[in-house]
């Protein structure tokens, strides 16, 4: 154990109790400092979900004391506590339910524990600006191996494996360090001499040497973007590895990740899988957020307390120009070549191409109300709702060439000023920030444009923009269900009946605003059994769908419910929904040199 300072007033203890049953015991003792009345709140949401996720309802067998006398704690509401006054310690007791296998919440089993304070740890209000510690204790039954703990909280008295006392500056820094625990796998590298890892829970194999030279080279653009700044003691990729998964969270000095065991490259294998370069997106994006989200960060969310929603338009601002940057930076590192890079924008194009919602939903209230939307989709979605990361990215790349043909500026400029102005000074960016910034930056008057971009439902002018920058863009028909965009030689698929299946199935997951199925009155939830009067097997109908005949009637039989019925189909050619952008070899020399400033060829 390293020399250990005096303990802080307030104190939390994590104590991975009941493995088998999911539950961390939590333990908080409050030196009272002359406050005869407490409360303490758990937040209901945490930064950078966007969802009101009410973090207390997974809370119980709470009990408190005070100068070692039990007292009953008077609820205010659904996740705030009040205390009766008195004097002398209090400690307060619970029990915390941790079964969401995400990067958001709690999770606890044999094989690993994680956590976000901010599912685990009330804070006690009014006193949210004090230095505390939490102490985390070795597990209290057998794990299938011995465990160790990860976490960029500051250590204070910790044992060779992690466990022990750490120290939080205050409660807004205590629940920006997730902490992960199992018997991970760590893989160090360092970027500009700050000591970075790779942290891997979960059964997986792979070349980690090449995964950390790639990080550290994609790491190492972006700080050099924003000035080899900010100063950090640490950086570290805490992944999660299981059969099918993807997502991230970030914080100021880590990220939480999730990821599918095939994402990474077998040693000595060579080239950059579609799956390896969906890994690394994802680190990057969640890097990026290290500026664009933790420090360079909306006004509204800065002032809220976490109780409630903080609701701002500029949404995509923060996601969507994330998720313009995060393959951006692959090629800048040299980990992408440009015309994949093109292949990465055709998909991200193509996605939006395929949701009818963008017809009736902006991107601005797409923004502010991601509360009730993007994290609850439903089978009319895409009829219904835009993607602010996705068509917010493609903003960012129209208002990247946009200021980049017509001033002297970009995108990197705006970004590099907003880190200046706001995210190096800790001031929040008030609402239309970045946009009053590029207007600022470029002396343009960009209203008309932004209010086309935001504010309608109009179609972004991606074909023209990039044809400025000697880029091709065409829209094809997709050559199967698994055609996402880009670059094929292969066919396109023969019949359109806009539906989508779920995975392995013929139950329909979706349909899609006024297609053949829409119209032939077939529904989300449907089990189809026959085509034409031939029963459809697994992965049978788009074979069966490409017997047909454009324009001519097919019978549908199918399940809803327990009711068999009988619909009439009238397949169409498949729409040209599918996007592929390529390099014009030969282009006029301010052409090129655009693009050249831009793609770097």
């Amino acid at each position: 154990m390293s020399a250990s300072p005096a303990a802080a007033r307030l104190r939390y203890t994590v104590v991975p109790a009941r493995l088998d049953a999911h539950v961390f015991e939590v333990r908080l003792e409050i030196d009272p400092a002359g406050d005869p009345v407490l409360e303490l709140a758990l937040p209901g949401w945490l930064r950078g979900s966007y969802l009101v996720r009410d973090f207390a309802k997974h809370v119980f067998d709470l009990t408190v004391t005070r100068s070692g006398l039990p007292v009953r704690p008077e609820r205010l509401d659904k996740a705030r506590l009040r205390l009766p006054a008195g004097d002398g310690p209090v400690v307060v007791r619970y029990a915390v339910y941790a079964a969401d296998e995400s990067v958001r919440k709690a999770w606890l089993d044999r094989e690993r524990g994680f956590f976000n304070a901010s599912s685990l740890c009330y804070r006690v209000l009014g006193r949210d600006r004090e230095a505390l510690d939490l102490v985390i204790e070795r597990p209290a039954q057998a794990t299938t191996a011995p465990w160790r703990v990860a976490t960029t909280l500051p250590a204070v008295a910790v044992d060779e494996q992690g466990f022990g006392r750490y120290r939080a500056a205050d409660y807004e820094d205590l629940i920006d360090h997730p902490v992960e625990m199992a018997a991970f796998q760590r893989h160090d590298f360092e970027v500009q001499g700050i000591p970075h890892a790779l942290v891997l829970s979960g059964r997986v194999q792979g070349d980690f040497a090449r995964v950390c030279a790639d990080l550290a080279r994609i790491c190492g653009v972006q700080r050099r973007f924003f000035g080899d700044q900010p100063a950090l003691d640490q950086y570290l990729f805490l992944t999660h590895v299981v059969a099918a998964g993807y997502g991230g969270l970030e914080h100021r000095s880590s990220t939480a990740l999730i990821c599918s065991r095939g994402d990474f490259p077998r040693p000595g294998e060579a080239g950059l899988s579609r799956e390896y370069r969906t890994f690394l997106g994802l680190a990057s994006h969640e890097y990026f957020h290290l500026w664009n989200v933790k420090r360079i960060t909306a006004q509204a969310f800065l002032e809220s307390d976490l109780s409630r929603e903080a609701y701002t338009r500029d949404l995509w601002h923060y996601e969507g120009v994330t998720s313009y940057y995060d393959d951006l930076f692959l090629l800048r590192a040299g980990v992408l070549e440009a015309a994949s890079y093109l292949d990465v924008l055709a998909e991200t194009a193509t996605r939006l191409e395929r949701t009818p919602g963008r017809h009736h939903h902006s991107l601005a209230d797409a923004s502010f109300e991601t509360w009730i939307k993007y994290y609850q989709p439903d089978e009319n979605s895409p009829n219904a709702t835009t993607n602010y990361y996705v068509k917010g990215a493609l903003v960012a790349l129209c208002l990247d060439l946009t200021l980049r043909l017509r001033s002297t500026s970009s995108l990197d400029a705006v970004m590099q000023a907003l880190w200046r102005e706001y995210g190096a000074t800790g001031i929040g960016v008030p609402e239309g920030g970045l946009a009053a910034m590029a207007q600022r930056l470029s002396g343009l008057d960009l209203s008309a444009e932004f209010e086309h971009w935001l504010h309608s439902t109009a179609e972004l002018p991606l074909a023209e923009l990039l044809a400025a920058f000697g880029v091709r863009a065409e829209r094809r028909a997709a050559t199967s269900a698994l055609d996402e965009g880009g670059r094929t030689q292969a066919r396109a698929q023969g019949l359109w009946a806009g539906l989508r299946l779920k995975p392995g199935e013929n139950t329909v997951a979706q349909v899609l605003t006024d297609g053949p199925a829409q119209r032939a009155g077939l529904s989300a939830g449907d089990q189809l059994v026959a085509l034409d009067g031939l029963r459809i097997g697994p992965n049978q109908w788009q074979r069966r769908l490409d017997a047909g005949v454009a324009g001519q009637p097919l019978t549908v039989h199918l399940f809803r419910g327990d009711e068999l019925l009988e619909r009439t189909l009238v397949p169409q050619p498949p729409p040209l929904d599918t996007w592929t952008l390529s390099l014009v070899e030969a282009v006029d020399p301010a052409v090129l040199a655009r693009r050249q400033a831009w793609l770097g060829v």
